[in-house]
């Protein structure tokens, strides 16, 4: 179903967007450009959390807050996101609703999904945010979270893998901890366990591997652009299987996990270096290297599932603009000005620096200003 979608929906424009008691927005109608629309406004007017419901309505899960139920606005007890999507063939609607003490729902064409993962990929889209910033200076699971993020809306077969993949980690650790609690061990049942990582964690590492052997290349060409070509920039994948299989590691590390009471060793461990000047970035670059950095990380991205895709994902620019000088911002805003890109959304503090930016652009824009 998934790749059939991708196919299909390709290219999608967001027409008009409808937000009911979402976070401090009570109720409100955007009706959008096709091409560059930008949202002006200070601090706390909301204008993350119009950025925040598109991404919603691509993965059924906001940005900046995971957790649903806080995105209800104050007050009240559900919110409504209704996003009208036009594609060459047709208009799709994708209707996401969230009551309190239920689960929610999120309907296309006025069909409810029965899984969630159904619907990833439907609707590609990239956010850069200064929220991106934990790719730099949290731990490794941030960074796996991205790249399983990229993979996982252009390869179904990947995303089950991997949602398997974490279901039988949490069942392993469990089992783990009722060992200790019972004074008790079983191997036997330990090794069912281990068989069924051992088959995912392939899978997941060929296409972890797969993709960032394509994926750097993609990145250091943004880097450059952007950068004009004067730093040296890298990532590196890290990970036990690079040399070690999944059983022996398993194997390895029972002893251990039986003191730790969960698993310490497999590809729920992988990382990635984030090198400027084969140095760590987060310790030895500027700001403004490290917005570069994520930014370009970012259009690699933007870059890796429309060649995937056929399509240019929906991008969703979130104060983007924050410590880069107006050259760089110029430099942002020309790249994505190009018939490579399709919609784009921007949210800026400052009026000026935007409109000066779009003063080169060729493309169409509309500008919202929230007061």
């Amino acid at each position: 179903m998934l790749a059939s979608n991708l196919l299909f929906l390709s290219g999608m424009i967001l027409k008009q967007l409808i937000l009911t008691q979402y976070k401090n927005i009570t109720s409100k109608t955007f009706d959008f450009n096709p091409k560059i629309n930008c949202f002006i406004g200070d601090n706390g007017k909301g204008k993350s959390n119009i950025l925040d419901a598109i991404y919603h309505l691509s993965f059924g899960k906001g940005y900046f807050n995971p957790v649903a139920v806080q995105n209800i606005q104050n007050g009240t007890d559900f919110f409504v996101l209704d996003g009208r999507y036009l594609t060459k063939e047709r208009e799709e609607k994708i209707i996401c609703t969230l009551k309190k003490g239920q689960k929610k729902i999120i309907k296309r064409n006025g069909k409810v999904y029965e899984k969630l993962s159904d619907h990833i990929g439907l609707i590609p889209t990239v956010i850069i945010s200064p929220a991106d910033r934990d790719l730099i200076s949290e731990g490794s699971s941030t960074r796996r979270k991205f790249i399983d993020g990229v993979i996982g809306q252009t390869d179904p077969v990947f995303l089950q893998n991997l949602l398997e993949y974490n279901k039988i980690i949490s069942q392993r650790n469990a089992l783990l901890k009722f060992f200790a609690l019972n004074n008790t061990f079983d191997l036997e049942t330990l090794s069912i366990y281990n068989t069924q990582l051992s088959e995912r964690s392939t899978l997941i590492f060929e296409k972890r591997k797969a993709f960032m052997e394509n994926f750097i290349t993609v990145f250091h060409h943004r880097y450059e652009n952007i950068s004009e070509g004067s730093e040296k920039v890298s990532l590196v994948y890290e990970s036990q299987l690079h040399q070690n299989t999944p059983d022996k590691l398993l194997e390895e590390s029972i002893s251990k996990d039986k003191i730790l009471q969960h698993t310490s060793t497999g590809i729920h461990k992988d990382d990635i270096q984030f090198l400027l000047d084969e140095q760590p970035i987060k310790k030895f670059g500027s700001q403004g290297q490290q917005k570069t950095f994520l930014v370009a990380l970012k259009l690699a991205q933007f870059d890796f599932l429309k060649k995937q895709t056929g399509g240019a994902p929906i991008l969703l620019l979130d104060d983007a603009f924050d410590k880069l000088d107006q050259k760089r911002v110029t430099q942002i805003i020309s790249l994505v000005d190009h018939d490579d890109f399709g919609q784009i959304f921007i949210t800026d503090t400052h009026e000026e620096r935007t409109l000066e930016a779009l003063k080169s652009v060729e493309s169409s824009f509309e500008l919202f200003k929230l007061i």
